[in-house]
């Protein structure tokens, strides 16, 4: 059970651009919703729009997450570093990563990192009450 809350949530959002690219279906670039606003402009959400708002919500989630203490932050700072060495792959050998919106969601993965790194260094330096 341990190790099912350790899975990074920026996971889904990693399958989730997979999905839509390797499908052949999905555009990037498809508008999911459209609207005018009150300025008179016209607003697009496209499909990255929504992968990169999900990544967001994922990354926040993720940084709640480093917050907790024990065993499992260590599996947790596992995993988010493996996922990040698999976006970072994926964006440098995989056209179809090759996206502003892939990038972004690369970058994401390498704030979790090091925000997990940074919580557990600072609460433990807390704990042990070293300056």
């Amino acid at each position: 059970m341990q190790l099912i809350r350790s899975i990074p949530l920026l996971l889904f959002v990693f399958l989730a651009y997979n999905a839509v690219i390797l499908t052949g279906t999905g555009n990037l670039d498809g508008v999911l919703f459209q609207g005018t606003l009150l300025s008179g402009a016209q607003w697009l959400f496209t499909t990255s729009d929504l992968l990169l708002t999900l990544a967001l919500v994922a990354l926040g989630g993720e940084v709640v997450k480093s917050t907790r203490s024990g065993n499992a932050s260590v599996i947790d700072h596992a995993l988010s570093m493996l996922l990040f060495v698999a976006f970072l792959v994926e964006f440098i050998a995989y056209s179809a990563a090759g996206t502003s919106t892939f990038f972004l969601m690369t970058l994401m993965s390498f704030i979790d990192v090091l925000a997990g790194f940074t919580v557990t260094i600072s609460s433990a330096r807390r704990d042990v009450g070293y300056n």
